[in-house]
């Protein structure tokens, strides 16, 4: 498991283009946002990497780290 720290995600719009991102990029990954904490826990099969330019592809600068 991955927590991603997700930069300029300020509403739910924002909390589901980000999860649309994640599941676009693996479609059977789990992924938990949290809009308070600004982060995503997400269950992956996927490098971590292809996540991560999936939601900076979305309009998010993100970062990463494994849990």
């Amino acid at each position: 498991m991955y927590e991603f720290e997700i930069q300029n995600m300020t509403c739910g719009h924002c909390a589901g283009t980000v999860e649309k991102a994640i599941k676009a990029a693996d479609p059977a990954a789990s992924a938990s946002i949290d809009l308070t904490a600004k982060s995503a826990k997400v269950e992956t099969r996927v490098d971590p990497a292809t996540i991560k330019a999936a939601i900076e592809n979305a309009g998010y600068p993100s970062s990463f780290r494994q849990i």
